[in-house]
């Protein structure tokens, strides 16, 4: 081999590991990180300040997105309430088999009373099916919403009583034992359970997060983020609660101005929906003969079962825009 091939070979090998470690030795080495490092504190103490707070600001950031996201799923899982939920929801202390077997005697009233008024099989087995599934899913979904107003109503003293505690010194807990031992039901019970909850060693955030379960409204949802979000990132918490009280009293008054405004439409929608069927019973007293086509005809039938879906569209209609979610 030629020995200029040679000579010039070493040179280009030479000059790239040059390179190369002009490259990348202050990084492999540190020195990279040591120049800035010494250039972060020659900064002045503002910009610094400036970096720390915009770290802080994004480290609670991305708590309350964490905390927000964990609230997403509580909400997806809220649509998936099993029997024992309802049940602990409407305030009962009913087990699972308590709740078939009133289903079970609510279908066996439902199907004899329907046999002997209108003496068809299929009538007798529709109302077996409505006196099992249908009248006692019925009854919790109706003693849940009545124990939900209840709770929204007192809620905002309980967090009254949470803020002049904190304001004058008392601890959370002790708060929280005075609004279990004080307050009205059902706020009286749930918070019992929080109480109870934490002495068994579950974390307030936690035992807050049950309470959204046990009573699955916005305002408790609103008290489990204040909690949340607080242990997190800190704060004034008797500020913080003082103004979800104040929220959730204005969002009672803006239900019931709601409420108020539209019940002229709610007494029309009733009037309009009960028309058709008192006139057809009262026509029915009087002349029974007149209506006998429609149950006794082909026709008849198919008009009446025209006539009750078009019925049951319009009821529906007119239940959706004078129902309001606030």
């Amino acid at each position: 081999m030629d020995y200029g091939q040679i000579a010039a070979a070493i040179l280009a090998a030479v000059s790239a590991g040059g390179i190369a470690y002009a490259l990348f030795y202050p990084r492999l080495s540190g020195q990279a990180r040591a120049e800035q490092r010494r250039r972060e504190f020659a900064a002045p103490a503002a910009i610094r300040a400036a970096a720390d707070r915009e770290a802080q600001s994004q480290a609670r950031r991305g708590q309350v997105a964490q905390s927000l996201k964990d609230i997403e799923n509580r909400e997806k899982a809220r649509h998936k309430v099993t029997i024992e939920g309802r049940i602990e929801q409407a305030g009962l202390s009913w087990s699972r088999k308590q709740y078939w077997l009133l289903g079970v005697v609510l279908g066996i009233v439902m199907a004899v009373v329907l046999l002997v008024t209108s003496g068809n099989w299929v009538m007798m087995l529709v109302g077996f099916l409505v006196g099992l599934l249908g009248l006692p899913r019925w009854y919790l979904t109706h003693l849940g919403k009545k124990r939900m107003l209840r709770f929204i109503n007192e809620f905002p003293n309980a967090l009254d009583v949470i803020v002049r505690g904190i304001k004058s010194g008392l601890p959370l807990n002790d708060c929280l034992r005075i609004i279990a031992n004080e307050a009205q039901e059902p706020v009286k019970s749930e918070f019992r359970l929080i109480v109870e909850a934490q002495t068994l060693g579950l974390s307030l955030t936690d035992a807050a997060t049950k309470l959204y379960e046990r009573m699955p409204c916005a305002e408790a949802n609103f008290f489990g983020i204040v909690l949340a979000i607080q242990q997190k990132t800190g704060g004034n918490l008797a500020e913080t609660l003082a103004n979800l009280s104040r929220v959730i009293r204005e969002r009672r008054k803006m239900r019931d101005k709601i409420k108020a405004v539209s019940m002229e439409a709610k007494a029309s929608a009733a009037i309009i929906g009960s028309l058709p069927p008192a006139v057809a019973g009262l026509v029915y007293v009087t002349s029974p003969g007149y209506m006998d086509a429609l149950f006794y005809t082909n026709a008849g039938r198919i008009a009446l079962v025209g006539c009750g879906i078009w019925m049951l569209i319009g009821v529906l209609v007119m239940r959706k825009m004078i129902n309001f979610q606030i």
